[in-house]
Order: C-alpha cells, then structure tokens, then sequence
C-alpha cells in the first residue's frame, strides 16, 4: 500500500471510532494543536510525558502565553488536574485507526489514560498497513520484559451498564492525532 494511501485509510478508519485525525508539518504544529484544542475545552493543563527538552521548552512557552500549566513529572501527584495528554505513538495501524505507544512509562500511562483530552502524534512514515505488519517489532519488544504497550483505538469508550454507549469513563473523551509529515509529497 502506497504512503498517501497508509494515511488516507488510518483518517478513515481513526475517524469511524471518533478520533479526530489531523496531518501537522512538524513539531512546532503539534505542539500548537495541543494548545489550541486545550483552550477550545477550556482546560488548564497539559502533561506530556517523554517530549524532547527542545520541544518541552516550546510547550512551556506557548502554554504559559496562553495561560496553561505544563504539569511535571511525576506526574501520580497530578493525576486529578490533567485535562490534555500530549504524546508520541510509535506506530499506527491503518487497518483499524489504532496507535500502539510503548507506555513502559507510568507517567505515559496516567496520561493516557487519566486525561480528559488525548493528542497523540505519529510520523506518517510509522503508519502500518495492518497489525501483521508490527510483529517484528513487537516480538523485539517482548525480548526485554518488563513491557506495557498501548493499543489505543478512539475515545475511551464502554457499554457495560445496561449496553448504553458510554464515552470516556475509563479513560480520554476525546483522542486527537496528528499524522505528521515532514516531507509531505
């Protein structure tokens, strides 16, 4: 399958699980997402574990012009003030819409899970056409347990009382991704 067609079906397939899928040229746009969309929700924080001091300066400085806190880590003694979550994945699966995160990191995995907001970056080039296509990596992954990886697929969603659709109850309302591509053709 071709690149633009990786991207094309991961919009597609992310979007019928209610994720909203953006592209982004680079960091410096993701980083202005994450912002954005937290003042759009009227939220207050953002966590983001495992962001390059470079960008995490960036981040700082765009939050707190707008008036937003960059929560630290760890970030357990935060973990009732997270609204936004912002995040890397380590690959995609177009087949489904689904990011896989190494979140070995618990402060990746409160994030995730404990945010209201999940913005969530990927290389355009880490999307994969189907989960076949990560054994490699993942029987790599499995050579050093401990591990903890995350197959994140839209909003937290469940229909465990009285099968009503309920979004968010144990974990984000909403997931935001951002294929970014650098090089776009």
């Amino acid at each position: 399958m071709e690149h633009h067609e990786l991207i094309h079906r991961m919009k597609e397939k992310a979007g019928l699980v209610q994720a909203v899928v953006s592209t982004a040229g680079d960091m410096a746009d993701v980083l202005r997402y994450a912002v954005e969309a937290t003042l759009r929700q009227n939220g207050k924080t953002i966590a983001a574990p495992g962001l390059d001091p470079e960008s995490r300066q960036k981040l700082e400085t765009l939050c707190s012009n707008a008036g937003l806190t960059v929560l630290n880590a760890p970030l357990r003694a935060h973990q009732s003030q997270i609204h936004t979550a912002l995040t890397g994945a380590d690959w995609a699966i177009a087949e489904t819409g689904t990011l896989v995160l190494d979140s070995s990191s618990e402060d990746l995995r409160i994030a995730t899970m404990l945010s209201e907001t999940h913005v969530a970056w990927i290389p355009a080039t880490r999307i994969l056409p189907d989960a076949t296509d990560l054994s490699t990596y993942l029987i790599e992954k499995m050579k050093s347990p401990p591990g903890y990886m995350s197959f994140i697929t839209g909003a937290s969603r469940t229909a465990d009382i009285e099968r009503v659709l309920a979004i968010g109850v144990h974990g984000p309302q909403e997931l935001h991704i951002l294929i970014v591509e650098e090089n776009p053709s």
